[in-house]
């Protein structure tokens, strides 16, 4: 993919110190890359930012029974799970499949392949960890999916990481762009994306995430619906030490769609909060997922 020319102009010559230092740390034995990975979180945990105190609020909305020195602890790790994710980044956008190959597994595959064999494609439903990136990159150096991904606002990185998206995966597919995830799926293929997050457009739905009402995107009953495509969930999990990453494709969802998408979407929000009990330093805590769609809604976070 090109450079446009823009793109070496003074605005962005912060991101181009930025990129060649990821572009150097990813080339690091993997146990070092983790160990600056953690220091960056740890900085960045003693740094003013508004992420330490929306982190900090989201761990007490949806972890109330851990005392407030387990969550503080938490918090601390989870800036060094944000830290090694944006490291992980860079092995997303530069590592080679074999390098990546031999740092992580992949379980479940079978259940892919038994769901593209009824000939309706697949909807591979994963959720916003420190490992969403390297985790789809894990599954592509196995299994070629269609990713969908929204843009950044850096014009520069989006155009790094989408080079990265369209040499690694089948197809990169923009968030709402609808008409390609049919026909992907009408074509058999995988459409992988992760819905997790704050959702304020129109059809979002006030469903229950970890007991609090949260703004959601029940969209996905609606295209199994519409593809007749199976519905799976996907899990991505750093392991302890410098072992990688395991990677796990659940079985399909029995039933979905059921006809009532906040059902199907409350069976896809437990997946998460499974996951989240078992890995909670590595979800996203960082995101204002706790948004209401009207001003009645509680002011969980404040002012921003």
């Amino acid at each position: 993919m090109a450079m446009p020319a823009r793109f070496f102009g003074p605005r962005y010559w912060a991101t181009w110190i930025g990129l060649g230092f990821l572009r150097l740390v990813e080339r690091l034995p993997f146990p070092l890359l983790l160990a600056v990975g953690r220091g960056l979180g740890h900085l960045a945990r003693r740094l003013p930012l508004p992420y330490v105190r929306i982190a900090r609020r989201n761990i007490e909305l949806c972890l109330p029974e851990l005392a407030a020195p387990e969550r503080a602890r938490l918090l601390n790790r989870h800036f060094a799970s944000l830290g090694i994710g944006v490291l992980e980044s860079a092995m997303t956008w530069w590592s080679t499949n074999e390098r990546i190959i031999s740092l992580s597994s992949v379980e479940g595959l079978e259940h892919l392949d038994a769901a593209l064999a009824r000939g309706h494609g697949a909807i591979l439903l994963t959720a916003h960890f420190t490992t969403l990136q390297i985790g789809a990159r894990v599954l592509n150096s196995r299994f070629p999916i269609n990713l969908l991904y929204r843009p950044t606002k850096n014009a520069l990185i989006a155009h790094v990481s989408g080079g990265s998206f369209g040499r690694n995966a089948r197809s990169a597919i923009r968030h709402n762009d609808v008409r390609s995830m049919i026909s992907a799926l009408k074509r058999n293929q995988v459409v992988w994306y992760a819905s997790d997050q704050s959702y304020r457009n129109k059809g979002a739905v006030m469903v229950p995430f970890f007991g609090h009402p949260a703004a959601t995107n029940v969209f996905t009953s609606r295209l199994a619906e519409m593809t007749g495509a199976a519905v799976l969930y996907f899990s991505c999990e750093r392991l302890p030490g410098s072992a990688g990453w395991r990677a796990i494709v659940h079985p399909p969802f029995a039933g979905w769609p059921s006809g009532d998408a906040v059902a199907d979407t409350l069976r896809y929000n437990a997946c998460i909060e499974a996951q989240v009990r078992q890995m909670p330093d590595q979800y996203w805590w960082i995101h204002r997922r706790f948004k209401g769609l009207t001003p009645d809604y509680p002011d969980y976070y404040g002012p921003r």
